[in-house]
């Protein structure tokens, strides 16, 4: 799939496409299919990998999470740790289809509503610019790259947040030997996952 890294070409870009499709099935199904308690398990030595990360851990900053999804990583354990340490926290609240998600302000006890797909997001406070940003994924490359479900949503934000820490958070599972590269994908800085946090390669 090395060739079609930079997507040049309509039957390139086709075939990227077509290939991230099927991984996205295959990967949502092995997420699931690992079952709860494995997967807690996995999250528990996530957040004792998370809750050293010098980047996390002050209360200099915002740090952007999500709300897990699909058998993701769950890090409200972690986002309740790091509040109670002083750090702020924000979630992505989709406020228009097919624009970067804006941040909102989070804490313990917010009042909360659906957001799209039924993910809850903040029903009050204010909006905000992480420093650091928890990235949620599907499957990811040691460059960087990471499969998302889609939407392009998190590129979009991303490309937008130049110079902020993008940590992707993702079961070792997850990892794949590349991740086909489109135009408008942006890299993550590092990734961890219950193995640690690795920093990614230049491409």
């Amino acid at each position: 799939m090395a060739a079609l890294a930079t997507a040049e070409g309509v039957q390139g870009w086709a075939e990227v496409r077509s290939w991230r499709k099927a991984r996205r099935a295959s990967l949502v199904a092995q997420r699931l299919g690992a079952g709860r308690t494995e997967r807690e398990s996995w999250s528990s030595a996530i957040m004792a990998r998370l809750e050293r990360l010098p980047a996390l851990d002050g209360p200099a900053g915002t740090v952007g999470f999500y709300w897990p999804f699909k058998g993701e990583y769950d890090p409200r354990p972690l986002a309740r740790l790091l509040h109670a340490r002083g750090v702020r926290l924000a979630l992505p609240v989709v406020v228009e289809r097919a624009r970067p998600v804006a941040f909102r302000a989070w804490w313990p006890g917010i009042r909360m509503r659906p957001g799209i797909w039924d993910i809850p997001v903040p029903d009050e406070g204010d909006w905000v610019r992480p420093e650091v940003l928890l990235v949620p994924l599907l499957g990811f490359d040691l460059r960087g790259y990471r499969l998302g479900y889609g939407s392009g949503y998190y590129d979009r934000t991303l490309a937008g947040l130049p110079g902020r820490f993008r940590l992707g958070v993702a079961y070792a599972a997850q990892e794949l030997d590349e991740v086909p590269a489109g135009p408008y994908d942006e890299r993550l800085d590092a990734v961890a996952t219950e193995r640690g946090v690795t920093f990614c390669k230049d491409p």
